[in-house]
């Protein structure tokens, strides 16, 4: 269980009363991670919601074939900052992680058991449509992001002289 006042400090949770709040909380643990860890892979089970608190945490994109079993090469996405939620997948079916995320420098996140914290939405109609619209908010933001990436992408790429 975390303190309250950590999950209040995030404007993610700012839907919820203080029943949602502590429920929340006695499913979540602060957790640190050095350099090098990873905190989760692409393509594994999504079993958890994770929030930073600390540091930043660089996340890829894993490309992999059927064709060539061996082949596996990521590709750095972005950064997740402090107070960004990621891992949001743990909400979302067939509840599996799209990106991996290890650890570069030494950070904290809060981890949200997923398989509790869908228990409590099927219990909690506020609860479940307040973190699917927060969820829906994040996953939007995220894609916002990416859209610009693309586009930056293929403006230096209409810019090159040598293509």
């Amino acid at each position: 269980m975390i303190p309250l006042e950590l999950l209040r400090h995030f404007p993610f949770f700012s839907f919820m009363d203080d029943k949602e709040l502590k429920a929340v909380a006695t499913i979540a643990q602060e957790l640190q991670f050095n350099a090098g860890d990873v905190i989760f892979e692409a393509n594994t089970p999504a079993d958890a919601l994770y929030f930073l608190t600390k540091g930043h945490l660089p996340y890829y994109m894993v490309v992999t074939t059927e064709n060539i079993p061996d082949y596996k090469k990521e590709y750095f996405i972005g950064d997740i900052n402090p107070e960004e939620i990621f891992g949001i997948s743990a909400l979302i079916e067939p509840y599996q992680y799209t990106a991996t995320l290890r650890a570069d420098k030494l950070c904290r996140v809060i981890r949200i058991d997923a398989s509790a914290l869908r228990a409590l939405c099927e219990v909690d109609l506020h609860l479940s449509v307040g973190l699917m619209k927060a969820i829906a908010k994040a996953a939007m933001e995220r894609l916002g992001m990416t859209r610009i990436q693309l586009v930056a992408e293929m403006a230096e790429k209409a810019n090159d002289p040598v293509q």
